[in-house]
């Protein structure tokens, strides 16, 4: 029997679950695909010739880039082995909370590993200070578009109620 929970919807807490659940995993995808991609490039990259000749800075940013990958896509696929792990426990609002701080790690880690790998590509294409205020600027633009507009909007929206 749905309930008024003072969230603008008429669900039950099941529902809402649900709701948040299949909410959650589109999100996820688009930032899978994202980090995926990027990973699956990072991989390849030190194979190719011209690797051996990088410096031993762009080779460092090179690791920790790969490290930061790796972790981003760790986090932003444990939503999906966290529910197969949980289905059929009753536990979907539990599982829900825990997959959306898993994502929310695995944006913060994505937005470095982006970060990481344009510092590491414009090193070898710029001289290094263009490299590091391009990357400066990018990295406000991310932290700007993924995190600040939606904290302005949850905290200018959502203050009345």
């Amino acid at each position: 029997m749905p309930t008024d929970t003072g969230h603008g919807r008429d669900e039950t807490a099941e529902e809402r679950a649900d709701r948040q659940w299949q909410e959650l995993i589109q999100e996820v995808r688009v930032a899978q695909t994202g980090v995926q991609i990027l990973f699956g490039f990072l991989l390849t990259v030190v194979f190719t010739p011209a690797f051996a000749g990088l410096e031993q800075a762009e080779k460092t940013i090179y690791v920790v880039t790969v490290v930061l990958g790796a972790a981003a896509t760790g986090a932003l696929i444990g939503p999906v082995a966290f529910h197969r792990i949980v289905s059929g426990r009753r536990i979907k609002p539990e599982a829900v909370a825990w997959a959306a701080r898993l994502t929310f790690a695995g944006l913060v880690l994505l937005v470095a590993t982006c970060t990481a790998a344009l510092l590491m590509v414009l090193r070898v294409a710029t001289d290094d200070a263009l490299a590091l205020w391009l990357v400066v600027g990018v990295f406000a633009w991310y932290l700007l578009c993924w995190f600040v507009l939606p904290l302005w909007a949850r905290i200018r929206y959502t203050a009345r109620h």
